[in-house]
């Protein structure tokens, strides 16, 4: 049975009243091919029962704790599974439009998990307009990253409303290690943590400077410089220079806001062509401009660019991520230009930083976020992770402003248990560290599905960025016409 990685458990670790760290998304549904027009919370169970040992981290693991802390969980599959449990229905009143299915996402989104089943929520919303259904579902951040959660996605999804046939589970329920075993092995883990946390440490030296906020302490990046020259390495581009405070990078609440919508990825890709750099380029140059304008029109836009964290993925190209895999993931930061106002300068000032950070992140390809995690013993892990982020505030450094990601997906249609997946909205995680503000983008079926997350203290209508998002691209394709 497998254990959870120091990455994977920093995501619980993280936890407090006011930071969850599950990932979401939501779905809108065309249920005209289901079974009576309607996608129904038994429907739903029926398809996962049948297919929960497709998803990379099967959806019936739950977490077994190592006696006294002493260790990372362990994941085991539970004995008394029913996805029944995990599944609810509501119904929005009329008119059901989107603004109140954003209003009820953010309050299914405030809640956390219950940890002691698997960690993970599906709620099928009724009642929207044009006879759409809509389906949220969150997985904690500890089971998948992003990679992860859109092969889950795939084992529950069809090319056609007629579900395709798979083998059934015939394997016997795995159980974690007895409280014995898993005391002994975390025993033997702290005897030798001060000798693999040294070699974490010395291997993390040339890259301290990419650790978002470290790399703007005093001293810090000549140290990781000089340890590059050390081992041979080309003088990398400069660190992004330290945040500048927002009216999104204050202490966060407990409450949520939502907001979704959608860009034509054909229109991007033109934009592409016309100006050069890729979709990803034109993604963070939309969202560059929309934070300038929302900055702007408060009178708090920095004269200096934003720093944006974004998420990366460190699995290799074809690896087959396993039953047994966790989080492979890290964050490069790169500056976003919002301090430029010409609309043509700006493009190409984030094309450039895009390209320079991506030029800095290939020599350690971030495995630096393992190395940092697995530096702290598991017991102190939670405490020391909870209290850095309680006193990260007080110490002035911003290691970043904004997280955004841009996650390409399927460009033909899906099918949920005979409901087409008419859009795919993600949703993911805010923090003190990161911001008050989230933007992840996934590409699927022609459309870039929007979804912004962030805390109604300091951003109380994402969906005004949504707006700014459509007021941008228009100025790209104007600009692309020239």
């Amino acid at each position: 049975m497998s254990q959870l990685s120091a990455v994977d458990a920093t995501f619980l670790n993280v936890e407090t009243a006011t930071h969850s760290a599950h990932i979401a998304g939501l779905g809108l549904l065309d249920p005209a091919s289901c079974p009576g027009g309607r996608f129904t919370p038994e429907a739903a169970a029926e398809l996962i029962a049948r297919r929960a040992h497709l998803a990379p981290r099967p959806l019936k693991r739950r977490l077994v704790a190592v006696p006294f802390g002493l260790d990372h969980p362990y994941w085991e599959d539970d004995p008394d599974f029913d996805p029944a449990r995990h599944i609810s229905e509501i119904t929005l009143p009329a008119p059901g439009d989107d603004e109140q299915l954003a209003r009820a996402v953010a309050l299914l989104h405030e809640r956390p998990l219950e940890r002691d089943r698997p960690l993970w929520e599906m709620t099928i919303v009724q009642g929207l307009s044009g006879g759409r259904a809509a389906l949220y579902v969150k997985v904690h951040h500890a089971a998948i990253d992003g990679v992860l959660a859109a092969e889950t996605i795939a084992a529950l999804l069809d090319l056609s409303p007629e579900p395709r046939d798979v083998p059934a589970d015939d394997a016997a329920p795995r159980r974690g290690p007895g409280p014995l075993a898993m005391a002994g092995t975390g025993l033997l883990r702290m005897a030798t943590q001060p000798v693999s946390a040294a070699l974490a440490a010395a291997r993390s030296v040339p890259y301290l400077d990419e650790i978002p906020g470290l790399g703007t302490v005093p001293g810090v990046g000549a140290v990781a410089r000089l340890a590059q020259s050390a081992l041979g390495h080309e003088e990398p581009p400069p660190a992004p220079a330290a945040a500048p405070p927002t009216p999104f990078n204050r202490p966060i609440g407990a409450g949520r806001a939502v907001a979704f919508g959608s860009l034509d990825l054909a229109e991007v890709k033109a934009v592409k062509h016309a100006l050069g750099g890729s979709v990803n380029d034109v993604v963070m140059a939309l969202c560059a401009s929309a934070l300038r304008t929302w900055l702007d029109k408060r009178g708090d836009l920095p004269d200096v660019p934003l720093v944006a964290g974004v998420p990366v993925s460190l699995r290799r190209a074809g690896r087959a991520s396993g039953g047994d895999a966790g989080n492979e993931v890290t964050i490069m930061t790169t500056p976003l230009a919002t301090h430029v106002a010409d609309p043509a300068s700006r493009y190409a000032a984030v094309r450039a930083d895009l390209t320079a950070m991506k030029h800095r992140f290939a020599a350690s390809a971030g495995a630096w976020a393992r190395d940092i995690a697995g530096m702290v013993p598991p017991p102190l892990a939670g405490p020391l992770t909870r209290l850095a982020l309680r006193a990260a505030p007080a110490t002035g450094v911003l290691p970043l402003n904004i997280v955004v990601s841009n996650v390409p997906g399927p460009q033909f249609p899906l099918y949920l248990g005979g409901a087409k997946v008419l859009a795919y909205y993600p949703i993911s995680v805010i923090t003190d560290l990161t911001g008050g503000l989230n933007i992840t983008v996934f590409s699927y079926d022609g459309h870039l599905d929007v979804g912004i997350v962030s805390c109604p203290a300091l951003v109380p209508d994402p969906s005004d960025l949504l707006d700014h998002l459509t007021d941008a691209l228009d100025e790209l394709k104007h600009l692309a016409r020239e």
